[in-house]
């Protein structure tokens, strides 16, 4: 039994992506299921920030990240208990 989903999204996007699935020959209620389907299975969802706007707090988090490993970190370790013991400090 097949039911309805109604859902809110940016005008834009709908229109792109039923861009791209007309393209591939496809209805865009498939590619939706499909994702569904995905999300059902692996119980997991992925999300990609292609555009993302660097604000002051997450510039200091990533310079504070940069410092912290290049002050710990080897160019290579002799051995396996010496890696470990660095990864743990």
């Amino acid at each position: 039994m097949n039911t309805i989903l109604n859902f809110k999204t940016d005008k834009k996007l709908k229109k792109e992506a039923k861009e791209v699935a007309e393209k591939i020959g496809v209805p865009l209620s498939t590619v939706l299921n499909s994702f569904l389907r995905q999300f059902v299975r692996d119980q997991e969802v992925t999300f990609s920030a292609i555009e993302y706007k660097m604000t002051p707090y997450l510039e200091s988090i990533i310079e504070g990240a940069e410092k912290e490993r290049k002050s710990k970190m080897k160019a290579y370790y002799s051995n396996a208990k010496d890696m470990i013991e660095s990864l743990n400090s």
